[in-house]
């Protein structure tokens, strides 16, 4: 742990509910009278009763340098300070990934294609994101390309295998303009990172930037807004000292090995740690259990002439012997940590099956099972329950599995449960997104040999409210819509180029009309 760091948990260090903290004026005051009246011979029970009095004054006072009433003081101070609530950071919500999200914004222009860095500028930094994507472990990322415009490649996401086509389709001739807009770029990238729940990072992999773009930069960084990292795609020196001219940034350029990969990350992590803090949409982590484990330990200590003790260790024994081998290795955890609590260090040690079979709160046990991607079972457990929260986790369940329509089904109900809530209706629109893009891209396929139709009769759903439901003869593979992501990226793969060509044609035709 660094000084800085530390400095920053003392600088948001604060109480949850500082209330509390009144507590601690009445056990001075109590630990004040005990001790003055054992030192000046004063009678207690006259002052306090006297079944209290007899615990808090054992043996001869005049030669005790501590007391009962020290440990006993210190015991209620101990479970003030964690009644309190003391916290230095934020938790996320537990549907929201692990880690930051990212948006990638790769320049794909024509200075990208020079061959300094082999085989390309560009195509090492495709690779320099494929290797990102891996270290970064399931977090949410997006892409955005640009050159004369600015483009979002593919919404975010948590599956690398959804990225990884679109970003080997992008080359400059699918840029509707050749040129440099990364202020265009970052006005887009920002927008993106507004909709999601966590705060996040933004990523530049680019070979140089015009004076103009730099301006926009410094802009954007004076404002506190979303942190900006620059991965360098070149070995021209004067590039790194134009972006190192960039206040709140960093830069790393690209290297032979993952060291610069790694060098990303931490960044990214480190800037999202820093937002997370400012952020006030994530709750405060509860940080009591540092004062509530030393206050257990004391009470192991709270004996009268050892008895107390002795009995302690004959009643934890006893526990032990009469469990089965499991209690043995982990009953003393019951002692202490409710089920849910247990399920919480679980949940945040990435054991996320153990932490779905502790978890007795059905939201967090749904959310533990969505993470061990147990989908179906995470879907079926979040539709019992009626909360805002459930019906996003529903939701993001079902895209997990493939399910689209029902997917949207249920973050229309996120959405009216609480019309206001930003990350239901992103999540909606992103589910209706990926559902026309599947939809599309089928209709503009001339085969579909692998969409993986084969039943006899395909029965359709009425959930748009067209016609009746019915059950129609098999239609040919080219006229069937891919039931699965993996279906349709295998229909689209082999002409990514051309499907992104097309799409930012027509969103540079819409931006200038």
């Amino acid at each position: 742990m660094t000084t800085d760091h530390v400095a920053e948990i003392l600088a948001a260090f604060h109480f949850i509910r500082p209330l509390w903290l009144l507590l601690l004026a009445p056990t001075a005051v109590l630990w004040w009278l005990v001790r003055r009246a054992a030192a000046k011979g004063i009678d207690l029970p006259d002052i306090i009763a006297p079944h209290l009095a007899a615990a808090l004054t054992v043996g001869s006072q005049e030669h005790q340098r501590v007391r009962p009433i020290d440990g006993v003081a210190l015991l209620l101070a101990l479970l003030v300070l964690a009644a309190a609530g003391p916290t230095w950071s934020r938790i996320t919500n537990p549907l929201v990934a692990d880690t930051a999200p990212l948006v990638v914004v790769l320049k794909v222009s024509k200075s990208m294609t020079a061959t300094d860095i082999p085989p390309s500028r560009l195509e090492r930094a495709k690779h320099k994101v494929l290797d990102l994507l891996e270290e970064r472990a399931g977090a949410k990322t997006t892409v955005v390309a640009y050159a004369g415009t600015a483009h979002q490649v593919v919404p975010p996401t948590e599956d690398p295998d959804v990225i990884k086509p679109f970003l080997e389709g992008l080359d400059p001739r699918v840029m509707p303009q050749d040129g440099e807009t990364a202020r265009g770029a970052l006005s887009l990238a920002a927008t993106i990172l507004a909709a999601q729940e966590a705060p996040g990072a933004i990523l530049f992999l680019l070979d140089g930037i015009t004076d103009a773009d730099l301006s926009a930069l410094n802009t954007h960084a004076a404002e506190g807004s979303a942190p900006v990292l620059f991965w360098l795609a070149s070995r021209d020196p004067g590039a790194a000292d134009k972006l190192n001219q960039i206040a709140r940034t960093a830069v790393v350029e690209l290297t032979a090995d993952r060291s610069d990969v790694s060098t990303v990350q931490r960044r990214i992590t480190a800037a999202y740690e820093a937002a997370l803090s400012q952020d006030e949409r994530q709750h405060w982590q509860d940080e009591g259990w540092i004062f509530a484990l030393p206050a257990a330990v004391l009470l192991l200590f709270w004996f009268r002439r050892g008895w107390t003790m002795q009995w302690a260790v004959v009643l934890v024994a006893a526990s032990f012997a009469f469990s089965g081998v499991e209690a043995r290795a982990e009953g003393w955890k019951d002692w202490f940590f409710t089920p849910d609590q247990q399920g919480q260090m679980a949940y945040e040690n990435k054991n996320y099956q153990t932490a779905a079979d502790l978890f007795e709160d059905p939201l967090w046990k749904a959310t533990a099972l969505y993470r061990a991607g147990k989908y179906e079972e995470a879907a079926d457990l979040y539709a019992w329950q009626e909360s805002t929260d459930a019906a996003m986790g529903e939701g993001l369940s079902l895209i997990k599995s493939r399910s689209y329509r029902p997917a949207i089904a249920a973050f229309e109900k996120a959405v009216e449960r609480d019309p206001d809530n930003k990350a239901a209706q992103h999540n909606l629109e992103l589910a209706r997104y990926i559902l026309d893009y599947i939809e599309t891209t089928r209709e503009q396929s001339d085969t579909g040999e692998d969409s993986g139709i084969g039943a006899d009769e395909v029965v359709y759903d009425n959930e748009a409210g067209r016609g009746t439901d019915s059950q129609q003869p098999t239609q040919s593979a080219s006229e069937t819509v891919p039931e699965t992501a993996e279906q349709w990226m295998r229909t689209v793969d082999t002409s990514t180029g051309d499907f992104l060509r097309s799409r930012f044609a027509l969103e540079a035709a819409r931006g200038q009309e």
